[in-house]
């Protein structure tokens, strides 16, 4: 093959990106990032304190130097800084669970030949419905994801200083938005919107956090239950305008202005592309979940967001990087 052809080396890998979701899952599910973490350095290493075989702790190891996420030098194998931050089990923003749960949906991408045909998830496809037996797995292993974006907002809002603040986090799931804010300023207080099992998640979540004294929830449906007028000094949305029509936001962004008094501050955080949809790739990559998953969502792109919100009545908006997310804030 001569230096001016293409070579396959590349599109190889990415036909081949499934084994990408199956190493790091399986590399989570045994808390090989962790115990590389830890000390462990070898195969034998890690398959004893993993307990399994050498064989396959020696698959693993292989698998995650191809992908980037451990390096070897001098014999011994340990976590680039990347796996380190976001593989680890226990650490804030570990992403370990998150790993495991895409494990599971891995089948769900063969229904994406007939999803791109029809434009939209098939029967049973859809997620984001209130008696989903899945939420007690989804709920604790999606938090880590919003670690990054909460803490762009305790920064961009000065929370730490800001006294005794009210915050509404709607759709707030496992109510990390609240965890983190709330150990930054010990006078605030939070409510949660969201649904009856998602709330009895999050209550527990927060708990564990210490600060669950200052930590309540309503139960309902956020496209129907009130969220009161100039009662918030803070509001939050995230992760959920990418499940939502435009105009289904338009009006959830209105009733947000109605909730907040005045000089309140709503927290939009989702993968937001460009507005020429050239990138960023991760968001790009997430408008297919959408379409696998809901009936008008998609990936917006920052012009969306700022025609809507202004449109709900914000004047003051501001877009700050959280990677892979964006945070949008709106006065």
């Amino acid at each position: 093959m001569t230096n001016n052809q293409p070579a396959p080396d590349g599109v190889m890998r990415l036909i081949n990106g499934y084994w990408n979701t199956g190493i790091i899952g399986a590399a989570a599910t045994h808390s090989v990032f962790t115990h590389l973490e830890n000390g462990a350095g070898t195969a034998a290493e890690v398959a004893a304190r993993a307990e399994i075989s050498e064989r396959g702790a020696q698959s693993l190891l292989d698998g995650l130097v191809s992908v980037g996420l451990a390096v070897l030098q001098d014999g011994r194998y340990r976590n680039t800084p990347e796996a380190s931050a976001f593989l680890v089990d226990g650490k804030p923003a570990s992403l370990a669970g998150f790993a495991k749960l895409k494990l599971q949906h891995l089948h769900s991408v063969t229904d994406l030949p007939e999803v791109v045909r029809v434009g939209g998830p098939l029967a049973g496809g859809e997620t984001e419905v209130a008696d989903n037996p899945h939420w007690e797995g989804i709920v604790p292993a999606i938090a880590a994801v919003s670690v990054p974006a909460a803490h762009v907002g305790v920064e961009a809002l000065g929370i730490a200083d800001a006294g005794e603040i009210s915050i509404l986090d709607v759709g707030g799931g496992s109510g990390i938005y609240s965890s983190i804010w709330l150990k930054a300023n010990p006078a605030a207080r939070a409510v949660q919107l969201d649904w009856e099992p998602i709330n009895k998640i999050a209550l527990r979540l927060v708990a564990e956090h210490g600060v669950a004294d200052r930590f309540t929830t309503v139960n309902g449906d956020f496209h129907t239950t009130d969220f009161g007028t100039a009662a918030y000094d803070i509001a939050v949305y995230s992760h959920i305008a990418h499940q939502e029509s435009p105009e289904s936001n338009i009006e959830v962004f209105t009733r947000f202005r109605e909730a907040l008094k005045p000089g309140g501050a709503l927290v939009i955080a989702d993968y937001v592309v460009d507005d020429d949809r050239s990138g960023p790739a991760f968001p790009l990559l997430f408008a297919l979940e959408m379409l696998l998953k809901s009936k008008e969502g998609g990936t917006w792109r920052r012009s969306d967001y700022h025609d809507w919100l202004v449109k709900a009545g914000f004047e003051d908006i501001s877009f700050h990087a959280a990677p892979p997310a964006t945070v949008v804030i709106a006065r």
